[in-house]
């Protein structure tokens, strides 16, 4: 009798699964997490699928796409995002880090006052990294004639290396180059004195 009502119900049973089968969303197959930046600030990334997009503009925020292409909105935390990818995280190389340094005008040798400090400060952000590479980069104003900046960019990049090297700096390897007054930061006609472009560039990765 029992054996008997089992077989009667077993299809109702089986069709009832199915539909609670179909009802289940479907697993993620992608996850995107929106973090913070060293400095604590957000920017903002949008998130595009088949089913739709969605803007990430908060710490922590993420959106979860499953394998139909739907987008699903999720709110994490740093304890969260310790817990799933701590280890992730702590295996990838440190970001990337620049430093600018100014000088007096038309000097290849001469920084600015305030640009001295920055040598140490590049000096403690190295001393965390096992195998840095440096890129120095020199620029110029428009004061002087295009030649002569190509040359004076070069040698201002030269003397922050030696600076960096004389700082018991040291770096898997450490390339210069000078742009002379090609990429101002501010744009200028020619022979304008502007100190924000007489600089050069550290980059550290």
């Amino acid at each position: 009798m029992t054996s008997e009502l089992l077989l009667a119900y077993s299809p109702i049973i089986l069709i009832g699964l199915i539909a609670l089968y179909f009802m289940l969303p479907n697993p993620i197959e992608g996850r995107v997490i929106l973090l913070p930046g060293p400095d604590g600030k957000v920017g903002s990334v949008v998130v595009k699928s088949q089913g739709g997009e969605q803007t990430l503009n908060t710490a922590y925020a993420g959106v979860g796409v499953d394998t139909a292409g739907k987008l699903i909105a999720e709110t994490g935390s740093a304890d969260l995002v310790k817990k799933r990818y701590g280890a992730l995280i702590e295996a990838s190389p440190p970001r990337p880090v620049s430093f600018t340094v100014y000088f007096t005008s038309g000097s290849a040798t001469q920084l600015d006052f305030i640009s001295k400090s920055a040598i140490g400060a590049v000096k403690i952000e190295l001393a965390g990294r096992p195998a840095p590479e440096i890129t120095v980069i020199g620029h110029t104003d428009t004061m002087g004639a295009l030649e002569a900046n190509d040359v004076l960019s070069q040698e201002r990049a030269a003397t922050v290396r030696d600076m960096l090297l004389e700082a018991g700096i040291q770096a898997v390897s450490m390339d210069i180059a000078g742009r002379g007054e090609r990429e101002p930061i501010i744009r200028t006609p020619d022979d304008v004195d502007e100190p924000l472009n007489r600089r050069v560039e550290i980059s550290v990765r």
